[in-house]
């Protein structure tokens, strides 16, 4: 159970409700998978069941979590920034690799997707900078070179 509010972009907090309902749409197909293999026998060596099973087990817990996480989110709002903070889209200048992020929360977070969480190490140093400056980060010179 979260016991803490979760920062969420509106795109994230779709993707989470498609998720969700993607999920429920599957349960009957799920438990038909079960009813199937529960004919086929004795359970204890049933591999389909245990599998079905399974894979229902994994199905409610990702649904308990999604719930859990759209009860307890706070929409991060849009927008012009003139400092880093969530739902930021920085671009920076990493020692002359210049590369973009947006600044999300840790449940969104996908670096492969150019999303970071603010409390990632580059996210945590990002947080409260203006377009312009410099830091240090790693031992590497950082500029903040647009916030969009």
């Amino acid at each position: 159970m979260i016991n803490r509010t979760i920062s969420l972009t509106a795109e994230g907090k779709k993707e989470l409700e498609k998720e969700l309902d993607e999920l429920i749409k599957g349960r009957p197909a799920i438990a038909e998978r079960i009813a199937t293999a529960r004919a086929f026998g004795d359970l204890s060596e049933n591999e389909e069941y245990s599998s079905a099973r399974n894979e229902q087990k994994m199905a409610e817990g990702r649904i308990l979590e999604i719930q859990e996480i759209l009860k307890n989110s706070k929409i991060i709002r849009g927008g012009k920034r003139s400092k880093v903070d969530l739902g930021a889209v920085v671009s920076i200048d990493l020692g002359g690799r210049k590369l973009t992020y947006t600044l999300v929360g840790a449940t969104e977070a996908n670096p492969l997707d150019g999303k970071i969480s603010n409390e990632s190490p580059i996210g945590k140093a990002l947080l409260g900078h203006k377009a312009g400056e410099s830091f240090d980060f790693n031992g590497k010179k950082v500029k903040i070179v647009e916030i969009q």
